[in-house]
């Protein structure tokens, strides 16, 4: 069968807006908890933390980036990495909530990697119903997946 690609595009996270109360919060947990390593003479630790603390700052600063996403002959392409229909285990496609007007429709991709097998890709609205033909069509089974805890966590965080 012949298939014409799927493109779409999608921020490569949901952008939060912090204020200065969240980045004072930041460093004085990093300032006291980095001195606690120091009087208990852990001093790689406190090194950690510290180093930790700016990255975290850091990206927190950091607009997300637009990412590409297509579906062809081949499989699903990532930005420039190719994901092969053959090392997709399964897949499932997540419906927002019509009450929550932030949610977006949401592609859950099982692949072959070792690390971080689940993919979460946002999708639009529009596109669900032809992803799901593509996959079908390409024996792919279809198997419900949702949003890893740690990720509702950080979320509520404000990460």
């Amino acid at each position: 069968m012949r298939m014409d690609k799927l493109e779409w595009t999608a921020l490569e996270y949901e952008e939060k807006e912090r204020n200065s109360d969240w980045f004072w919060a930041l460093g004085i947990i990093v300032v006291t908890s980095s001195l606690t390593a120091i009087i208990y003479k852990n001093y790689f630790f406190a090194v950690l933390l510290i180093l930790s603390g700016v990255l975290l700052g850091f990206f927190a600063k950091k607009k997300p980036d637009v990412v590409s996403y297509e579906i062809n002959a081949k499989g699903l392409r990532i930005r420039s990495r190719l994901y092969p229909f053959t090392n997709i285990k399964s897949f499932w496609i997540q419906e927002s909530h019509p009450e929550d007007a932030k949610s977006k429709d949401i592609l859950f991709i099982e692949s072959e990697r070792v690390f971080m097998p689940i993919l979460a890709i946002p999708i639009d609205d529009t596109l669900g119903e032809n992803i799901k033909f593509i996959m079908l069509d390409q024996n792919i089974p279809e198997k419900p997946m949702k949003e890893h805890v740690s990720e509702k966590i950080m979320e509520s965080l404000g990460f």
